[in-house]
């Protein structure tokens, strides 16, 4: 059966809205995007230098001063005795006031943490002595 005029004329005008939506989602799209990119820009301006104020995936070498996270680990280990990776881990978080319950900002500075008591390993000043949980328990070489 034929369509009428009517229903070919109201197809026709669902195609042209249909059209137009996806236009205007495009520029939404756009929009949002920018918006993004102007709120990110603002983000670094106003920032003050807190802790608080770096997100999870910034680069940590600005939060950290040079051997910072060693002497924060070593200091640890000669108050507190034999810790494991995920405590020294904790207690350099607490020391720079970073949120522990981030769990991206907790795994990046653990690996500064790994990173810095392995080098300490070589040098001899520390020594893994075991592991707990899947962690290295590290110590003061004696």
């Amino acid at each position: 059966m034929a369509e009428t005029h009517s229903v070919h004329a109201l197809k026709k005008k669902s195609d042209e809205i249909r059209a137009i939506i996806r236009k205007y989602e495009a520029l939404l799209r756009r929009a949002q995007n920018d918006l993004a990119h102007v709120n990110a820009a603002l983000k670094i301006f106003e920032a003050t230098g807190k802790p608080e104020d770096y997100p999870s995936y910034v680069d940590l070498t600005r939060v950290f001063r040079r051997g910072e996270t060693t002497n924060m680990c070593l200091e640890a280990l000669r108050t507190e005795g034999a810790l494991d990776t995920r405590d020294l881990t904790l207690r350099v978080m607490r020391s720079r006031g970073l949120d522990e319950t981030d769990t991206v900002l907790r795994n990046a500075v653990g690996f500064r943490v790994i990173h810095a008591m392995r080098r300490q390993a070589v040098r001899g000043l520390v020594v893994a002595t075991q592991k707990r949980n899947r962690a290295f328990v590290w110590d003061i070489k004696s």
